[in-house]
């Protein structure tokens, strides 16, 4: 559920209309719903009632400082994948203590910032980085505290490019590999095994994949006790999918229903990453029809969005909803809506049937709250766009739109070159 509704024929987010912000922001602009945004983190947070948790927001899903303080003040704690990431949850008020770190290729100056600062948790892809952490650790007088993220080779069954947790990904550990990664670990000086991590890929829309990863996990946790190595923790990843289109994915009650069923009988502290299933319906990207133009083939809306603003479509054909601002009594259109840029691969939507939109109206690309402005980039030389977000009836923009003297801000011209 969303809180992007007409009424009387117009889009409003909460109580704001979409035309208003518009006004403020220009376009093409990425619109946020406060309403929603919390109630999809309550929800899924009240799913695991009972269970000792920390919801740790997926951050590269969405970074901006707006929503991880909103997350933030709801307890949650942040899932990170970078040194960026680990500097904006600090500057959102995240304590340390309540972040975790994954990612195949953790840096030194990243390692060091970390530990540094006191995280929870480095969830560990190779027995490399776990070396290396003892070693940044024995050098900076720390300890790092660490879980291994194993790799339990299940089909998550989902889109190759976000599937996590197959052998043939480059993430994690395999399983023997991750028994023989604990016992080094126990013998390093400046290691402490604290948890065991496993996450298997996004916008997964089934119960399955999830309960065969942690069977394999839990396995292996009843391995380790019997090798005298306790675990503190139990990171379970993230993964769960939302509606795009007509996916059906499980309820986060039902998702929580399978997780808790497979970890009965283990005392663990529960981690969970959620990224795009809080913050994927809770965005919209608005955007402005600047022609239109027909071809022999096919009929093209141009709008003003294009894909360096959300790569999602031409790097996943990944499906948005395409809705008008404003609803008009028009027959419907069969046609791709595609941006300025100078690739083919530039759309929002092929061959879609859609509103007969015409130059100077606005539409609103759905579901786009999840890795759509976090992949945003200056392809072509575009300023990236204004982030707003709706809390009932005011709004705020949360991220000023970028100038053409932020597109060259850090470049400058050798002197071999010349001056201009």
């Amino acid at each position: 559920m969303h809180h992007f509704n007409y009424r009387n024929g117009e889009l409003f987010c909460e109580d704001v209309p979409v035309k208003a912000v518009v006004e403020a922001s220009g376009t093409p602009c990425y619109l946020y719903s406060h309403a929603t945004l919390t109630r999809h983190f309550q929800e899924f947070s009240n799913a695991f009632q009972g269970m000792d948790r920390l919801v740790c927001y997926s951050a590269k899903a969405n970074t901006n400082l707006a929503i991880l303080r909103l997350f933030e003040k709801m307890g949650g704690g942040l899932d990170i994948v970078s040194g960026g990431e680990l500097y904006r949850g600090l500057a959102a008020g995240f304590s340390a203590e309540c972040i975790v770190y994954s990612g195949v290729g953790k840096m030194v100056d990243e390692i060091d910032f970390a530990l540094e600062e006191g995280i929870l948790m480095f969830n560990v892809e190779s027995i490399e980085e776990l070396k290396l952490l003892n070693e940044r650790a024995k050098t900076l007088g720390k300890t790092a505290p660490v879980a291994l993220r194993v790799n339990p080779d299940v089909d998550p069954k989902t889109h190759p490019y976000i599937s996590t947790g197959l052998n043939k990904n480059k993430f994690g550990i395999d399983t023997e590999g991750a028994m023989e990664g604990y016992r080094l670990a126990q013998t390093l000086s400046n290691i402490r095994v604290r948890g065991i991590d496993c996450h298997i890929g996004s916008q997964i829309t089934e119960s399955t994949p999830f309960k065969d990863a942690l069977k394999s996990l839990v396995g292996l946790v009843r391995k380790l006790k019997d090798m005298g190595i306790l675990l503190e923790h139990i990171d379970v990843g993230g993964g769960l999918g939302i509606i795009y289109d007509d996916e059906s994915p499980p309820l986060p009650v039902e998702y929580a229903r399978a997780i808790v069923g497979a970890l009965k009988g283990t005392s663990l502290k529960l981690i969970l990453e959620p990224g795009r299933v809080i913050v994927g319906n809770a965005g919209t990207l608005i955007t402005r029809v600047l022609y239109r133009k027909k071809g022999k083939a096919k009929e093209f809306v141009i709008v003003d969005a294009a894909m360096n603003d959300l790569i999602r479509p031409s790097l996943y054909h990944a499906y948005h909803a395409v809705w008008p601002v404003v609803r008009t009594r028009r027959k419907k259109i069969r046609a791709d809506v595609v941006g300025p840029i100078c690739e083919s691969g530039d759309f929002l939507a092929e061959d879609r049937e859609m509103t007969d939109a015409k130059k100077g109206e606005l539409l609103a690309v759905m579901s786009a709250g999840a890795y759509g402005f976090s992949m945003a980039s200056n392809y072509c030389s575009r300023p990236r766009v204004a982030e707003v977000m709706v809390k009932g009836d005011r709004f705020h923009i949360v991220r000023a739109r970028e100038t053409y003297e932020d597109l060259i801000r850090g470049e400058s011209i050798p002197a071999f070159i010349g001056a201009q």
